[in-house]
């Protein structure tokens, strides 16, 4: 954020929150850094504490990893969160071990109290036979105001190439041409009639989920059987609203509110490592959105997705996922690459003698769209080690390429001679003779980019080619 002008107010000061007694916060005293501290009760606490000068507003902490004790007020501490208690990067080195044992008793404590008040929030939803906030259900979109439900005319929906007496056609492993577009073919244009595997949507082929209570993220969606990688899991039904109904909100032309109505895909939590994801669908000409499983999940596993969600201001919401690559935030993007045992341990080896270095695992192809960045049916390049896959019409075919087919990657996108240097963040690539001033070192992670894909703007680093 930009500094403000004039006075400016926290939101936890807009709210009028105030510390409470066993909260866990960070305290700052002079010129030491800031610390993890407990909010005592002063009945608690020793006698010469008590008897310590202090002022009306004030209340007692005591620091972990130490039996010191201090009165301090609001403005000198802010609260101790869920990322906070995750973070190894302030148990890194250089730290000494007071400090440390400090972070490491203060996460114990926090996770303590959360579970103990989760707890107590379980016990007094299941002694009031608490149920789900009320909702309308419904099993198709609701168009609200000025929007409408598109309906194509049946000679404007693609006809695939299936056929009746394929193994599965039109199925998760066919070739189907609409499924690879994300195109639900329709039952009156599908060659393969009856036996068509793509139209999950119009059947409502859903995956069988229960409403259930969390500890800590309120109601969530479960699976009752096992889904496999890839399976429709159920569709996100809601009212679609347009722009003027959510302006405030998000800056889409239309968005899909399953909030007062809806189905139970509106308890679905979210989650920085999610086991399914959405795609976006075009049936019988509208756009419809399908929850999808990333991975193959086990029967009674709560069912998440990422949210991606658009932060305005400057409030965020607190994630509560607890994955390894949690980003501690809604609406901020988690980490890539969560830190792993085996890649501490190499970490630690470097540097003592000369050893040979094990080469870590890769995945033999990516999940998400190298155009795009969004996930669904894809077409991978065939070029050994190369782990892209694309959507079909990020790329503009109108088939799955057949034979030994190679990404655009690995072509120049100037005179389509073999690329020898490649944009990190898309398909774009040159040859040495065209990529002089098209390709830069961004100055804010060192990747080497095209021009629009630079977060730094237009002063980009000139590489220096060899």
């Amino acid at each position: 954020m930009e500094l403000p002008k004039g006075s400016w107010f926290c939101n936890d000061c807009k709210a009028g929150k105030k510390p409470r007694y066993q909260d866990i916060l960070w305290v700052k005293v002079g010129r030491y850094r800031w610390w993890p501290a407990e909010v005592s009760h002063p009945k608690t606490i020793p006698e010469n504490i008590q008897r310590m000068r202090h002022d009306v507003g004030e209340f007692p902490v005591h620091f972990f990893g130490s039996n010191d004790y201090l009165w301090t007020y609001q403005a000198r501490v802010f609260p101790y969160m869920d990322v906070d208690a995750n973070s190894k990067e302030r148990m890194g080195k250089g730290v000494d071990a007071t400090y440390k044992k400090a972070l490491e008793e203060a996460a114990v404590r926090f996770r303590e109290l959360q579970a103990e008040k989760e707890l107590r929030q379980l016990q007094e939803d299941r002694k009031n036979d608490r149920k789900p906030p009320p909702y309308k259900h419904i099993k198709v979109n609701r168009p609200i105001g000025k929007v409408q439900i598109l309906t194509a005319d049946l000679s404007e929906i693609p006809r695939c190439n299936c056929k009746a007496t394929d193994e599965s056609p039109c199925g998760n492993d066919s070739e189907c041409i609409n499924r690879m577009l994300l195109y639900e073919c329709h039952p009156q244009v599908c060659p393969a009639g009856e036996r068509c595997l793509n139209q999950a949507f119009t059947k409502r082929q859903y995956s069988q989920v229960q409403i259930f209570r969390t500890l800590s993220r309120g109601w969530g969606l479960r699976c009752v059987h096992d889904i496999k990688k890839g399976q429709f899991v159920t569709e996100y039904v809601g009212e679609v609203i347009g722009e003027d109904e959510c302006r405030s909100r998000i800056r889409h032309d239309r968005i899909i509110d399953a909030g007062p109505k809806g189905n139970e895909a509106r308890f679905m939590n979210h989650s920085c490592q999610p086991n399914c994801e959405t795609q976006k669908w075009t049936v019988s000409g509208d756009t419809r959105v399908g929850l999808f499983a990333l991975v193959d999940i086990a029967a009674g596993t709560e069912l998440t997705f990422n949210y991606n969600l658009e932060c305005l201001g400057n409030g965020k919401t607190v994630c509560k996922c607890g994955s390894a690559n949690c980003s501690g935030f809604l609406g901020v993007r988690p980490k890539n690459n969560p830190p792993s045992d085996d890649k501490g341990r190499k970490l630690r080896r470097r540097g003592h003698g000369r050893k040979k270095k094990k080469a870590l695992p890769t995945k033999e192809r990516e999940d998400e769209c190298f155009s795009c960045g969004d996930g669904g049916q894809m077409v991978s390049c065939k070029k050994p080690g190369c782990p892209k896959v694309y959507h079909a019409d990020c790329l503009n075919l109108t088939k799955r390429p057949a034979g030994r087919w190679e990404c655009p990657w690995h072509q120049c996108d100037v005179c389509g001679k073999e690329a020898a240097s490649f944009c990190e963040m898309c398909p774009s690539s040159y040859c040495p003779q065209h990529r002089d001033g098209l390709l830069f070192i961004s100055k804010l992670d060192g990747k080497l980019c095209c021009s629009e894909h630079d977060p730094c703007g237009p002063d980009e680093i000139i590489c220096q080619w060899n």
